[in-house]
């Protein structure tokens, strides 16, 4: 999300309506725009080096971290499903 507040501009100061609707637009096209947070890729096989706090996708199918598809998180050396 790219929105950054502006100040009121000189011939603004006296329309705080028009001013706050011209940031609210702004702010609607940023969040209109944003991508998603995280975005992960579906593993068929596990991670080479895994490590507690990995978070990842398994297919389930040709990897399965313990319970089929899913998110699954490393925790004390084990793979966890959320």
């Amino acid at each position: 999300m790219s929105y950054q507040p502006i100040p009121p501009l000189p011939h603004d100061a006296n329309d705080p309506t028009r001013y706050t609707y011209s940031e609210l637009l702004d702010l609607a096209v940023a969040l209109s725009e944003s991508q998603p947070f995280a975005l992960l890729q579906i593993l068929n096989v596990a991670p080479e080096r895994p490590r507690d706090g990995m978070v990842v996708a398994a297919d389930g199918t040709n990897w399965n971290p313990g319970s089929g598809a899913g998110f699954y998180g490393r925790i004390g050396g084990a793979w966890v499903k959320f």
